[in-house]
């Protein structure tokens, strides 16, 4: 009732939200619509102290990030800045770097989110922020910035865990309910665990050397793909992705990790190792100098790919059916939430949809873009933890970052006794064709 009296008396500002604002805030940020600009004018017309509303500030890897958010999952004001042109040229992130990046830019992108907020510090209900795990140096960053604003405005402090913070996204932007399982995919994380709730979270399994992310990273420096001229300027994973749909999945056979091993944890390293010897192999055989790109590129982008996926999809489906046998999921139409930057790619997403179709458990996947790392799943985190009354700080003194960090309780050694046998799936013919 109160927008709707304000618009009639100042129909000029409806004009301007249907005609110039939202133009230029869609053209920006596509997840915005039309309800939060009516909410802003209500947040400086005096209605905003009701409301939940949280900055999240994200620097654990190589993304300064931050966004504002409030409980109903409205995002008020988001900014971001991606060090990754930085690291494709030095071949990797290198932490002195990217401390000195989130430096340089943590103060402008705070200042950025909240400009669009139109939200000041001092209607903040709290600030939340990455404190677990991730680069030590890079957390440093976040964590001193944002206890030298609270203790400045006097607001409470949220300390966030990352994978809890990736496995909640979807809560925003989806009506997903507990119990759920969680698979995360990233550049340093594989995990698999049931969210029970917002910080109650059970470790069925995780990798025990590298992650994808970073062996696909590392595999594509290897094939020099950033030379390809359709992978110019794209992260490593991205030019696997896209190079691997115009090669065939089949034509190199790599061995799938772990077969033997009866549970829900992965491996990598040893993929990697696969891979790079047939990458030395083959420049052999076409007599390549370093830095030349094979003329089979394609094919092996799509066999790692492939059997990335496979490795994923199997371990996944182990634990759907462990969930199932132990009750800790519904047995019928569970959950499967898919979340972290490799989960944005469209293969595994597909092929985990198979899984979740032979399982009859629901797959559901955050926007791509709220997969990576941002500021945005920080504040929702926040919001969650601050409408449960979960960790909480009003005085942040002892508070410290920690670059490795469990998530939840370990359950791991009760998957391997359960020692359940998973049925291969066929999925190349489905999902091999883009």
């Amino acid at each position: 009732m109160f927008l709707t009296q304000f618009l009639s008396r100042h129909t000029h500002l409806w004009k301007s939200l249907a005609v110039s604002s939202l133009g230029g805030m869609m053209s920006k940020y596509p997840k915005y619509c039309w309800i939060d600009h009516l909410r802003r004018i209500s947040l400086h017309c005096g209605k905003c102290s009701s409301t939940k509303i949280v900055l999240g500030i994200e620097t654990s890897c190589d993304d300064t990030g931050a966004a504002v958010v409030d409980e109903t999952g409205n995002i008020l004001g988001e900014a971001l800045h991606s060090q990754n042109e930085v690291h494709l040229k030095t071949g990797g992130i290198i932490p002195p770097v990217a401390r000195q990046l989130h430096q340089e830019n943590i103060e402008r992108i705070v200042q950025q989110a909240l400009s669009l907020s139109g939200v000041c510090v001092d209607e903040l209900s709290a600030v939340a922020t990455t404190v677990k795990p991730g680069l030590a140096l890079s957390l440093g960053v976040g964590l001193d910035y944002s206890l030298e604003l609270v203790q400045k405005y006097k607001k409470p402090f949220i300390p966030i865990h990352h994978m809890e913070a990736h496995a909640l996204t979807v809560r925003l932007t989806d009506p997903v309910e507990f119990p759920f399982l969680v698979l995360l995919l990233s550049g340093g994380h594989c995990i698999l665990a049931v969210a029970q709730g917002v910080a109650d979270f059970l470790l069925l399994g995780q990798t025990l050397d590298i992650a994808p992310g970073d062996m696909l990273d590392k595999i594509s420096r290897r094939l020099f793909l950033q030379k390809h001229p359709n992978c110019s300027g794209l992260s490593g994973g991205k030019a696997i992705e896209k190079l691997a749909q115009q090669g065939n999945g089949l034509h190199y056979k790599f061995k799938i990790p772990m077969e033997r091993h009866a549970d829900c944890n992965f491996s990598f390293a040893g993929l990697q190792s696969q891979v790079t010897r047939m990458i030395e192999q083959k420049e052999r055989t076409e007599g390549l100098q370093e830095g030349q790109l094979l003329s089979c590129v394609s094919d092996l982008a799509a066999a790692v790919q492939y059997t990335v996926t496979a490795h994923i999809a199997k371990r996944t489906h182990r634990a759907i059916l462990f969930c199932r046998r132990k009750c800790i999921l519904p047995q019928k139409r569970a959950t499967l939430v898919v979340s972290g930057g490799v989960a944005s790619n469209q293969y595994i997403r597909k092929a985990l949809q198979i899984v979740g179709n032979a399982t009859d458990t629901n797959v559901i996947c955050p926007p791509p873009r709220l997969c990576t790392d941002n500021g945005v799943m920080i504040a929702w985190n926040g919001i969650e933890r601050l409408s449960a009354g979960l960790g909480i700080f009003h005085n942040t003194e002892g508070i410290r970052y920690e670059p490795k960090a469990p998530l939840g309780i370990d359950i791991s050694d009760q998957v391997k006794e359960a020692s359940i046998r998973v049925t291969t799936l066929d999925f190349t013919s489905d999902i091999l064709k883009y």
